[in-house]
């Protein structure tokens, strides 16, 4: 699961804003586009596959620091800076909820080729490393401003886990989508860094993407779907 080259969907640069790009990034490539996704928030899998989902989804994202503080501490467009502390903050409260979230689910579902998963795992989190070292203005950017938006979508299936094993379900602290898109907006507003911001919202939507599938192996490797 390394970050890949491929071609940018959604339009060139100039058409519309980056905010507007990204989101139609999101609507063919996020979370909520995938079926598993909508599978785990619809009340029909049983628990093993919500289990299943908050430890891949800890295992990911859970770590300190994280992307978004590694994006912020490289300073790379020092102009994002205050919206990135805001951003950094309100996800290490989403790391915490996790931290619940994964310690009341219970064990880690027995799943044919545990192995491979845990590797893909590492891939993962190796290509948002990467993402978050990028040099190029608006790329570690972009891919915060994705993780943010399909945040929500992947909020919705740790509250479905939340509900089923009785954890109490904190209040979301990231930033708005009306702040992200402002400060995405101008930080895109030339054609070079607007590419930029949609390719690493490309991948980051990408590498979510791989996730899904991944739990949806997962689960029909156990006979859950």
């Amino acid at each position: 699961m390394m970050v890949s080259n491929a071609g940018i969907h959604g339009g060139e640069p100039g058409e519309r804003s980056a905010w507007d790009a990204l989101v139609a990034l999101a609507e063919a490539d996020g979370s909520a586009s995938h079926p598993h996704q909508a599978r785990l928030i619809a009340g029909g899998p049983g628990q093993r596959n919500l289990s299943d989902a908050v430890h891949a989804l800890c295992a990911v994202h859970g770590d300190h620091p994280g992307l978004i503080a590694d994006v912020l501490a490289r300073a790379v467009q020092p102009e994002a800076s205050d919206w990135l502390a805001i951003a950094s903050s309100g996800f290490a409260d989403e790391r915490t909820y996790l931290a619940h979230l994964t310690a009341a689910v219970g064990p880690l579902p027995s799943t044919p080729g545990q192995a491979e998963t845990e590797s893909a795992l590492v891939g993962e989190r190796h290509a948002l490393e990467m993402l978050a070292r990028s040099e190029r203005r608006g790329c570690a950017t972009g891919a915060v401003a994705s993780l943010l938006h399909d945040w929500h979508a992947i909020r919705r299936v740790l509250d479905a886990a939340a509900e089923r094993f009785g954890v109490a379900i904190p209040p979301l602290t990231i930033p708005s989508e009306t702040d992200t898109a402002a400060i995405i907006a101008d930080l895109g507003a030339s054609p070079g860094c607007q590419r930029a911001i949609l390719f690493g919202a490309q991948q980051l939507f990408a590498q979510h993407r791989c996730l899904w599938s991944l739990l949806e192996a997962r689960s029909s490797a156990r006979g859950d779907l």
